[in-house]
């Protein structure tokens, strides 16, 4: 989920990375270095290394001393600079791979202006720019093939951390969390009673790995937490796929589609009404009535909730899969 950062947020951000000794593999600070293929090349080298050294997102700044971290100012200004045609930001998008999040963001401190990249830390692959990939050496920017150490440290880290860990939203705040996720849902489901205040609700959330500690006092939302429990998988825009799909069809072939609709709700809270939607589109007591003359649903309701159980658990749970899809005949 792409979230607009708010200038406190960004403020209080600066604040906290200007105090850290000196730049780090996911920290870079400049002055008016504003080459679009050198940014394009930190935008690698950070996202690699961020990924390497366990963080969310990296970040790169312009008007500030590298040396000492005052703020300076720049006359760097992303959103007028283009490449031909081509706004910086496009340009830099369309020779990523794999895509990435990133976003310039233009604050003014002190009557200084400062410029701040964020970098969503790579994962499942090394990021290339231009096709290659870089990586940071303490705060220099390599070539990763050059450290085929750390590559290897690299692909490790993405062979090991599973998908519901990986963050859908970072760096929130308190409230949105509230608001982006069902927490009602949550403790209703698992027997506990709702907390009084707000922080012992963050506390329980936080205990099941369904949100993390951001940076700058914020928070972030895990797959897990999203997927699960999330008011509106949309909001989350790496799970918008993972949404359940629910197809009936005219007949016993896929020629003619009926109904299709798709869920908005994560796996766990919206699980109940997902029952009732399919239970409604199959045929009901009436027609076992008629020929039976007997009140027993030809679908039971248990039969039906592992057959929706089994849809969202194994059918493309996994990062790389689609929605899974419920289809009726």
């Amino acid at each position: 989920m792409t979230v607009e950062r708010s200038k406190e947020f960004l403020i209080s951000l600066l604040s906290e990375l200007r105090k850290l000794p000196r730049e780090t593999e996911w920290l870079e600070f400049k002055h008016e270095n504003d080459t679009p293929d050198e940014i394009g090349e930190y935008l690698s080298a950070l996202a690699n290394s961020a990924a390497l050294t366990g963080k969310i997102t990296a970040y790169m700044f312009w008007g500030i001393d590298d040396i000492t971290h005052d703020i300076i100012g720049t006359r760097f200004l992303p959103r007028a600079k283009k490449i031909g045609n081509e706004e910086l930001e496009s340009w830099l998008l369309r020779l990523l791979s794999p895509k990435i999040n990133f976003h310039f963001y233009e604050l003014t401190v002190d009557s200084k202006k400062v410029v701040i990249l964020e970098i969503g830390a790579a994962f499942r692959h090394p990021v290339q720019f231009k096709n290659t990939e870089f990586i940071r050496i303490g705060s220099y920017k390599k070539k990763l093939k050059d450290f085929p150490e750390k590559e290897r440290a690299l692909w490790r880290v993405f062979d090991k951390k599973p998908f519901e860990r990986e963050i859908a939203a970072d760096n929130i705040r308190a409230e949105d969390v509230l608001q982006y996720l069902d927490y009602p849902a949550y403790f209703d489901l698992l027997k506990l009673p709702l907390p009084e205040f707000r922080d012992g609700i963050l506390s329980a959330l936080e205990s099941d790995e369904m949100i993390q500690k951001g940076n700058a006092g914020k928070w972030n939302i895990t797959n897990l937490g999203a997927i699960l429990f999330a008011k509106k998988l949309s909001d989350f825009k790496n799970l918008k796929r993972k949404a359940v799909r629910i197809i009936l069809y005219k007949g016993e072939s896929k020629v003619e589609t009926l109904k299709e609709q798709e869920g908005t709700k994560g796996y766990a809270s919206g699980f109940e009404g997902l029952i009732d939607f399919v239970s409604n589109l199959l045929p009901g007591n009436e027609i076992i009535e008629r020929a039976f003359r007997r009140e027993v649903p030809m679908f039971p309701e248990l039969a039906i909730r592992e057959l929706v159980a089994n849809a969202i658990i194994h059918q493309n749970f996994h990062a790389t899969g689609t929605a899974p899809t419920i289809e009726i005949f």
